[in-house]
């Protein structure tokens, strides 16, 4: 099966490689060394493959790695270099959000992305924007508590959180 050449920023990072034709996006990152994008269904169900592609939470188990060619991905990880991601992060161990871990890095990246278009949600909002992502523990008052505490923050002032 042929390769192709493909260039992408991650976390802000250049990323130069090859992939097939049928490789998806979460496998390329994988093979990348980006660990931190987990491996759940592989169909598009659980959510837990979440990343940023050109500022919108996709499932990259679904997701075609050349379609990531000369675009911007962010994982979990890239979040500590986004005011909002930090924000999420500190809030989701603060509300004990994290339990096992396994879907964290799905949510904060689905939180992520629903927050900077909707900066003011209440909590039925945000059940369904993260009604895409699974939690085997099922967790989701703490993780909707947790996304709704910095959500709350940009109700106390007023409008969007700089990202």
């Amino acid at each position: 099966m042929e390769e192709y050449r493909i260039e992408l920023t991650v976390n802000d990072e250049k990323i130069i490689g090859t992939a097939k034709a049928e490789e998806s996006l979460l496998k390329f990152l994988r093979r990348h060394g980006f660990s931190e994008v987990k491996c759940g269904c592989e169909k598009g169900e659980c959510g837990t493959c979440t990343v940023i592609l050109d500022k919108k939470a996709i499932k990259s188990c679904i997701t075609l790695a050349l379609r990531a060619d000369h675009k911007e991905v962010w994982t979990v990880k890239g979040m500590e270099k986004l005011e909002l991601g930090r924000k999420l992060q500190e809030s989701f161990v603060n509300h004990g959000a994290i339990q096992c871990g396994f879907c964290t890095p799905g949510m904060i990246l689905t939180a992520k992305d629903y927050l900077d278009k909707n900066p003011l949600p209440n909590r039925e909002e945000i059940k369904k924007a993260i009604s895409g992502n699974l939690c085997r523990c099922t967790g989701y008052k703490k993780i909707v508590d947790a996304i709704y505490d910095v959500a709350g923050e940009n109700h106390k002032l007023g409008g969007d959180i700089d990202v």
